[in-house]
């Protein structure tokens, strides 16, 4: 059995559900396959979803690449 990608309207759902947004500005919900999600205000931009390993592995390679920036002289 194929599983079916989730429909605009599921997205909607998870998106408009206050139990996957935590302190209303991380999102985390592992049904959703998506990396960056809008964010709840979806006027301003994109966030990670913190529930998708992926996602925060790039965040962190992300932080380090700017760590090591700031540490070069």
């Amino acid at each position: 059995m194929i599983p079916q990608k989730p429909t605009q309207q599921d997205y909607n759902n998870w998106h408009n559900d206050p139990n996957n947004w935590h302190l209303g500005m991380f999102y985390h919900n592992k049904q959703d396959k998506r990396m960056f999600v809008p964010k709840k205000l979806k006027w301003a931009g994109f966030t990670i979803n913190f529930a998708n390993q992926k996602a925060i592995l790039i965040t962190i390679a992300f932080l380090f690449f700017l760590y090591t920036l700031t540490q070069l002289k």
